[in-house]
């Protein structure tokens, strides 16, 4: 049996929360002093905060659906597309590489980028839009992300990888609110990460070829994925290295921005891109009237606002091909099949508080 006392007289955690305090910039989060979890816990004598925060996304359901959700296009056959779990994982790596470079707490840069993502729709942004449609109070993924690690898997994470999840997302123009430099990082790796990786899968779509793209943003970043990244990460780390804020060049921002603005008038509103589009919407409203009408039956009396966020909450954790499933068993006649796998919406009711109420006669 392994001896835990050994262990405990050591106490790796404690070692390296001092090494932080040490080493890291001024400027970085340090894990032994974190504004802490809505619940109180005991320390890991192996890992500090951050790293906690981190395996425990990991270790999330909703991290594993991630693999099944659309990136820019929809339900795709080819393996070699971006999903959903893909573009997280690049992104957490550039973040991370931002943060070591200028000596900032990497693990919560890392935990941020896994799980800024947690709370995305079934096909991406088109999803996105028909929940933002729907709810009396608009849909947004970065919020539900904090939702999925706060209520519905309750991973109980610190304030600053919720922090920093919330504040991933928004116009490149606008400096993130996130309150460490390790949550700034994120938003801007987000955006380095897909404009770099939709462009890959965009050229393999046969959407556009690579002398469509803007030369003047190709002769300042390079036509090469590869150096096109390096190039951008350099120059968030000469601007932003012993600052207490994160940034880049004028000229960096200026073509990182032109060539964002050209991807989405070519790529991600592209009618080819989005041919399923509709058919997409469709699927949704499906499934939201569908559920919506099936927990409006089972508790009569239960607030429509409530039931509305049970069914929302249950969509957007679909992936691209459980919506589709059960879009077919709702709607495309069936062979003889006996009882259902709906049992999450029903978990999911009991989290937002719905219940029987029986009427007295």
């Amino acid at each position: 049996m392994f001896d835990t006392t050994k262990l405990n007289e050591i106490n790796l955690r404690e070692a390296q929360e001092e090494k932080e305090l040490k080493e890291l910039s001024p400027y970085a989060a340090k894990s032994s002093q974190s504004r802490g979890r809505a619940r109180d816990e005991e320390p890991c004598p192996l890992r500090t905060e951050f790293q906690r925060d981190r395996d425990r996304i990991i270790h999330s359901k909703a991290f594993r659906r991630l693999k099944h959700k659309t990136q820019v296009f929809f339900s795709p056959t080819d393996d070699h597309f971006r999903t959903r779990m893909t573009h997280t994982l690049e992104v957490s790596q550039i973040a991370r590489t931002i943060a070591r470079a200028l000596n900032l707490n990497e693990d919560l840069s890392e935990a941020i980028a896994l799980g800024h993502d947690l709370g995305h729709t079934p096909f991406g942004h088109s999803g996105e839009d028909v929940l933002n449609e729907i709810m009396d109070y608009g849909f947004k993924h970065a919020e539900h992300s904090v939702r999925v690690a706060t209520i519905i898997e309750d991973l109980n994470l610190t304030q600053e990888t919720l922090d920093g999840i919330l504040n991933h997302s928004g116009s490149l123009r606008k400096e993130s609110p996130a309150f460490t430099l390790e949550g700034k990082i994120v938003k801007l790796s987000d955006k380095i990460a897909y404009i770099n990786h939709d462009i890959d899968d965009a050229i393999r779509a046969k959407i556009i070829k690579e002398s469509d793209l803007p030369q003047d943003c190709i002769d300042y970043f390079s036509i090469d994925r590869s150096e096109r990244i390096t190039k951008m990460v350099m120059d968030i780390v000469q601007n932003s290295i012993g600052k207490d804020k994160i940034c880049m060049s004028e000229d960096a921002f200026y073509h990182i921005d032109k060539l964002r603005t050209w991807m989405f008038k070519n790529v991600y509103t592209n009618e080819v891109a989005k041919k399923e589009e509709s058919k997409v919407k469709g699927i949704i409203y499906g499934l939201f009237n569908h559920y919506e009408a099936l927990l409006k039956k089972r508790f009569p009396n239960q607030n429509e606002e409530e039931i509305k966020r049970t069914v929302c909450d249950y969509i957007a954790g679909m992936t691209d091909r459980y919506a589709i499933q059960k879009y077919k068993e709702i709607y495309i006649p069936q062979s003889f099949q006996s009882g259902s796998n709906d049992e999450f919406l029903y978990t999911l009711a009991k989290i937002n508080n719905l219940s029987v109420q029986l009427t007295v006669l």
